[in-house]
């Protein structure tokens, strides 16, 4: 299903400057392992928030804050442990990596796991190196660009993950909101909650942030936010219904009609999501680990029985 949503070149990434100093690095098309990073240009350095998925995307990444500014790359701020916003931090050996405690945790954890080369289509992933959070908070710190404030928040419960924070500048009513947000790509909750995502997302829209840079997709408002929020509301439906059928996640996914979420990219992804709902449907905490395996696999059936598509 998903292999007809790739069947033309990926455009090249570019520099969007979203406020006076700091830009969104957005790398099309923001599906599987294709993310936005950004960056904050001062007088004595570069704050980044989040890395990419490859040696190459990393590098390259690199070079383009290199076209912006000259001055060194002082700070790295992870907005979770996933390894498309994480495995490039080695790249900038150079800067503090910053990211909740939880974040550490699992980089340290995970590594670089073999399922890169199990699940999805084949990928140049360059000699990745861990390199994880090596300053790390509970539940925030606050970053200077000089004097522009850049409050890190950790997001407060399990939503993508069970460590998601976002990088909320108040000043330029502006928020990096990492994988809580995801425009134009189908959300992914498999490893957090669905309904601790759908609280979080009240919690964004609280901020007022009239700009978002969402971990994957083009600069957005916050009317996204409701694109989102209905989506995982359509999720916590369907389980609810499949559920009481007894339908399996797999078999609840294939009768479904996606309606007006049909064009977003990796549809798949409903059926990792739909086996997060029915945990926590049983009375499973938000965040704690499920079978992914399992879900990762029903969605590779779900997709025709083959990998899953990445243009990494």
């Amino acid at each position: 299903m998903s292999s007809s949503r790739h069947d033309r070149p990926l455009p090249p990434a570019r520099i969007e400057e979203v406020a006076d100093g700091v830009y969104a690095y957005l790398q099309p098309d923001g599906s599987w392992w294709i993310n936005n990073t950004g960056f904050l240009v001062g007088r004595h350095g570069v704050i980044s928030v989040d890395s990419c998925s490859t040696e190459r995307r990393a590098r390259a990444y690199r070079e383009a804050i290199g076209t912006v500014t000259d001055r060194p790359i002082r700070t790295l701020i992870n907005t979770h442990h996933h390894g498309d916003h994480t495995f490039g931090n080695f790249v900038f050996p150079e800067a503090t990596v910053v990211g909740h405690e939880r974040t550490r945790e699992l980089v340290l954890a995970e590594g670089i796991p073999d399922y890169l080369t199990l699940a999805w289509t084949e990928a140049d992933w360059g000699a990745l190196e861990v390199n994880p959070p090596f300053l790390t908070y509970t539940d925030g710190v606050t970053v200077h660009s000089d004097e522009l404030r850049c409050e890190v928040r950790h997001i407060g419960l399990p939503a993508h993950t069970t460590n998601d924070s976002i990088v909320w500048i108040p000043e330029r009513s502006l928020l990096f909101a990492g994988d809580l947000v995801f425009n134009g790509g189908t959300p992914f909750v498999m490893m957090g909650s669905v309904t601790g995502a759908i609280t979080a997302l009240d919690r964004l829209r609280e901020l007022g942030a009239e700009t978002i840079v969402p971990g994957h997709g083009d600069v957005c408002g916050p009317e996204v936010i409701d694109t989102v929020q209905g989506y995982l509301r359509f999720v916590l439906a369907t389980a609810e219904r499949g559920r009481e059928a007894g339908l399996s996640p797999l078999r609840a996914a294939r009768e479904t009609d996606l309606g007006e979420y049909a064009g977003l990219l990796d549809p798949e992804r409903i059926v990792g999501n739909l086996h997060r709902a029915y945990a926590e449907l049983d009375g499973l905490p938000a965040g704690e680990p499920i079978d992914v395996v399992t879900a990762v696999l029903e969605m590779i059936d779900y997709n025709g029985g083959k990998p899953l598509t990445c243009l990494a």
